[in-house]
């Protein structure tokens, strides 16, 4: 073992001689070190297993894209990139690998784990009181983060695997999806619709029916004619149309992606070193080697096929990578239905039979017989698997760079792991119109934003299954503030856009999208401020309070620096108890009555919500930002904010702002304002200090003091 320090309060313990997944961006010194910190060691010939010895009151954060809680003690979680819609309960994979955890207790600390393979962490579930990490290999880098709280941990990690990535300012509006709109005729139907039902809207999404016959970076001329002036004319309605890209090239010669990855070498092999074969929406197909540096730019170069068309934004997606079925689980399949053609199947044959047909798709076996060129070395794909969706985002980003290198595209990714953050953002997978999964989406999201990941979110409303109108308005009650607000569902299910219900419900819909439109110069200031510090946006109560209580509480959000979430998420709830973990200011919204008021001390209170009523949070001394609504974010009005405050005592707010579109905010060019409240005997004091050239010219405020009192005023920015 060799040990590096990387900061203070940062050390590096190396195993082995690991593969660089260049997930981490900071460099350590080597220091004498023999032990390693909390966890005993065990080795094997094939593995190692540390162990950690949890107090009862211990808390364990994070792991990312997860099942159960955002305490993940008591079960067991594999890191291994899977393809697999069904998320119950008792899944333990799904499209992400992120080895990141925080233990929280008498020791608090955090451990990321940089391997590219399987890793299993049985968090308390064999043993109750031991955490057990077993990885498939035994060369990895293992480091362990201390801080002085779980924040400041959370920041030092995020430190060590660099800043996120940053959309343009319009991937913040909503965005809605389906597989599939199937031709221009559809499109344009969705599009006139969100402007006769007076919606706003920033994108359209062209899942798998906009290729010819699915083979990336082509446009089927027959359902897509003239596709430049389809691209042209939706952006003049304000939207952008936002292609699907699949990881697998089918076999087809003609195809120049696949001519040239056969020319060129660009596919992973099998072990006889022909290009491997697997089957996707396509039918048989290769899988390019994102691996392979020259590989990874020529597909990376390949989205400029798309962004001639005048393409702004990408979703990457069957990246674990997916596999339907490959000739060796086919033959195997297919030979066992005839085997079995004459037998009389018992209770064993049959299953075998069955499990024949059913583990045809993204089986292991298939996953151990391919091969990626790492730097000229055939090394096996299932040691390197979780880094097949983050690799393929990296080349999407690279080749976007090359294109344009001063403009932010939007890129998220189904697959990922520690270190795709900083090229793209992600999305939940397939997700279900489950109640439950409105809950499992709120739980994941500071897991996710722990392991650097801040552009999220889920598939809102479900993707499999029928959602009906109050399922949509609850989970769109949590998107409201999710980075990623998109509606995605599948083939076979009901219409769920937003304007497909009653008239009731699409009331309440147009009045939630108008709000999120409302919110946006908040969400953008508060995600930009996360990324450019290295801070989380969505955080658990217990990251600020330190309370018993707040550090059980897992239904509830903060949300930047502000606010408090608290979602309903049962069916036909009209209400839910939420935690106070000190006094707030309870925002919400009558249809009939406009805005109200109302501020709850610390405790537990019972909270009416009505499916007209979203309602926020606003925390003590904490300021609360809001625009005007828009058909989308490019004609928002951002000369008028209007800012509520709960300001007993003394409050401030930074507020930022840039264009939105260039990554000159990269070099420090941005606007600001400084915004500092004092509750004084004879009123508000209220100073604000611009930087930049901020387009703001007035600012309404809505100041309520620790009484209740409500007070208006209006300053002028000049």
């Amino acid at each position: 073992m060799k040990t590096y320090r990387i900061r203070d309060e940062i050390v590096q313990y190396r195993f082995g001689e690991p593969l660089n997944t260049h997930s981490v961006v900071l460099d350590g010194k080597a220091i004498e070190k023999r032990e390693l910190d909390y966890f005993q060691f065990k080795a094997a010939d094939s593995n190692f297993q540390l162990q950690y010895k949890m107090d009862k009151e211990d808390i364990v954060w994070g792991l990312g894209e997860n099942q159960r809680g955002m305490n993940k003690r008591g079960g067991i979680y594999v890191s291994y990139c899977m393809d697999d819609p069904h998320h119950t309960p008792d899944k333990k994979s799904l499209y992400g690998a992120h080895n990141f955890f925080v233990v929280d207790g008498t020791e608090s600390f955090g451990i990321y784990i940089d391997f590219p393979g399987r890793v299993t962490f049985d968090v308390g579930f064999s043993h109750k009181d031991v955490l057990s990490i077993e990885l498939v290999g035994k060369d990895a880098d293992l480091y362990i983060i201390k801080g002085v709280n779980l924040a400041q941990i959370v920041r030092n990690f995020l430190m060590l695997i660099g800043k996120s990535y940053v959309p343009p300012k319009w991937a913040f509006g909503y965005q809605q999806s389906r597989w599939s709109y199937p031709d221009r005729k559809t499109v344009e139907e969705i599009a006139e619709s969100f402007e006769s039902y007076d919606m706003p809207c920033d994108a359209i999404y062209l899942d798998i029916d906009y290729m010819e016959s699915y083979k990336n970076f082509t446009i089927d001329k027959e359902k897509f004619p003239n596709f430049q002036q389809f691209v042209e004319n939706m952006k003049e309605r304000g939207l952008r149309l936002i292609p699907i890209i699949d990881a697998g090239v089918k076999i087809d010669e003609g195809y120049k992606v696949y001519d040239e990855g056969i020319e060129k070498g660009y596919f992973c092999t099998d072990q006889n070193g022909k290009p491997f074969v697997g089957a996707v929406w396509p039918g048989r197909v290769h899988f390019p080697d994102f691996l392979n540096p020259e590989a990874r730019k020529w597909f990376g170069e390949k989205y400029r096929e798309l962004t001639d068309y005048g393409i702004e934004g990408f979703w990457n997606d069957m990246n674990e990578p997916a596999i339907f079925y490959t000739k060796r689980g086919l033959d195997h399949a297919i030979q066992q239905a005839k085997d079995s053609e004459n037998t009389n199947l018992d209770i064993h044959s049959f299953f075998s039979l069955q499990e024949a047909f059913i583990g045809l798709s993204n089986h292991l076996k298939d996953y151990q017989s391919f091969y990626h060129d790492i730097e000229g070395k055939k090394v096996n794909h299932n040691q390197v698997h979780n880094l097949y969706g983050y690799y393929m985002t990296k080349a999407a980003a690279e080749g976007l760079e090359e294109i344009n290198p001063n403009k932010r595209f939007l890129l998220f990714s189904r697959a990922s792991s520690i270190g795709m953050h900083r090229y793209g953002g992600i999305w939940t997978g397939d997700n279900h119109s489950w109640w439950e999964h409105i809950l499992l989406n709120l739980k994941m999201l500071p897991s996710l934003n722990m392991c650097g990941f801040l552009y999220i979110g889920a598939d809102t409303g479900g993707f499999s299954g029928d959602t009906n109108a109050q399922m949509l308005i609850r989970w769109m009650q949590l998107s409201l503030f999710t980075p990623l607000f998109r509606n995605h569902s599948a083939m076979g299910t009901r219409q769920q856009e937003p304007f497909a219900f009653d008239e009731e419900s699409v009331d309440i819909m147009r009045g939630l999208l108008q709000l999120r439109y409302k919110c946006i110069p908040y969400i953008y200031s508060e995600y930009m401020k996360a990324a450019l510090k290295g801070d989380m946006y969505f955080a658990p109560l217990a990251f600020a309070y330190s309370d018993k209580i707040s550090r059980r509480i897992e239904d509830q959000l903060l949300v930047g620096e502000s606010l408090m979430i608290a979602p309903i998420y049962e069916e036909n709830a009209v209400g839910r108890t939420v935690w106070l973990p000190e006094e707030m200011l309870l925002w919400y919204f009558e249809s009939d009555e406009g805005e109200k008021y109302r501020i709850l001390p610390q405790g537990f209170h019972y909270i009416e919500g009505n499916l007209d009523r979203p309602y926020i949070f606003i925390r003590k001394n904490k300021l609360f930002l809001m625009g005007n609504s828009g058909k989308n974010v490019e004609e928002l009005n951002a000369e008028i904010l209007h800012i509520i405050g709960f300001i007993p005592e003394q409050g401030s707010y930074f507020y930022y702002d840039d264009d939105g579109m260039s990554k000159d905010y990269l070099k420090g060019i941005h606007d600001e304002l400084n915004i500092i409240i004092e509750n004084k005997k004879d009123g508000y004091s209220i100073q604000v200090e611009k930087n930049g050239n901020p387009e703001v010219k007035e600012i309404q405020f809505e100041i309520v003091n620790g009484w209740g009192t409500l007070e208006k005023k209006t300053v002028q920015i000049f």
